[in-house]
């Protein structure tokens, strides 16, 4: 098949090498070239992949490759400059999460992308989860208020223990937590009407944090989160005819009215060959390109508006 969707990764890291799996082997698809600010280990990903152009920076890359389609997986506080730049050439762009370390930054860069006229999407990768995917597909079928309740852990002492920058740690919330916050528009309904702190957010001492989300549908979001204490990662949406409940993430069981037990629902079997919801992310990536837009693959503004919720949540604005 005749390669028709051009793809070029800023970054060599860990990430840029998954979205770099991710792409390989897509009909009509191959990665073209690399810029990371250190070369050498472009230079390793790309003797590892067989990438043909290793370049010497954002200019140099669409120079030499004309790509459609630019991967951004870069530090938090690096992605900013570094979108901006991307955003000066007419390829499509798609950053690694977050796309902004806080909602200032943010907004920034989605203003940046509206003056240039960028098409940028944002890799929430877990909207592409089959487990997510699988959910959405049963909720479509049944009406009804839903009740979407998430619950999110977090450590900053961990978090500062592994390198992150403090700038980075400060809002976590941002960083990380923007991962499980999104489940609350994936599934919710319609604009957020309101969003009513119960415990709020201490900077001072990080501990419990929820907030009670209401959606112009009638559907209610709740945020339950442990800072600096043990919990999982979940999320569970309840309707008047069945409960799904997706713990770990990359899983999905099923509770039908009138049961008591739950039914694990099979996944995919793509999240356990790629790391989860990326196969399918840069399946859609290529689709937007291809046709204008793709269906689960949130863009740059859609994204920010999560940011706003987290920082709603968080009492931040």
């Amino acid at each position: 098949m005749a390669i028709d969707t051009k793809v070029a990764i800023v970054g060599a890291g860990y990430m840029a090498r998954e979205h770099v799996r991710a792409f390989s082997g897509l009909d009509g698809v191959r990665v073209v070239g690399v810029f990371s600010r250190t070369e050498a280990r472009a230079r390793a990903l790309a003797e590892e992949f067989a990438i043909p152009e290793v370049c010497l920076s954002i200019d140099d890359l669409y120079a030499r490759t004309r790509a459609e389609l630019i991967v951004v997986a870069v530090r938090e506080l690096e992605m900013s400059t570094v979108a901006k730049a991307c955003f000066a050439h007419p390829w499509t762009c798609l950053l690694e999460k977050p796309a902004g370390y806080d909602l200032r930054d943010a907004e920034g860069l989605l203003a940046a992308a509206q003056a240039t006229r960028s098409t940028v999407y944002v890799g929430l990768n877990r909207r592409s989860y089959g487990s997510t995917r699988s959910a959405l597909k049963f909720l479509s079928t049944d009406g009804g208020t839903r009740l979407i309740t998430v619950n999110d852990q977090q450590d900053m002492a961990a978090a500062a223990i592994s390198g992150q920058p403090a700038e980075v740690v400060r809002n976590y919330m941002f960083a990380n937590s923007i991962h499980i916050i999104d489940y609350l528009r994936v599934f919710g309904r319609g604009s957020i009407v309101s969003v009513s702190p119960v415990v709020p957010w201490n900077p001072l001492r990080p501990g419990f944090v929820i907030a009670h989300i209401e959606f112009a549908s009638g559907d209610i979001g709740l945020y339950e989160g442990v800072w600096d204490g043990p919990g999982p990662w979940a999320a569970i949406v309840t309707d008047p005819q069945i409960r799904l409940e997706m713990r770990p993430l990359e899983s999905l069981a099923i509770q039908r009215r009138g049961e008591r037990v739950r039914t694990a629902i099979e996944i995919d079997s793509v999240d356990s060959e790629f790391k989860p919801g990326l196969r399918i992310q840069a399946m859609r990536a290529v689709e937007a390109v291809r046709r204008g837009s793709a269906v689960g693959l949130p863009t740059l503004a859609d994204s920010t508006e999560s940011m706003r919720l987290c920082a709603r949540i968080f009492g931040l604005i």
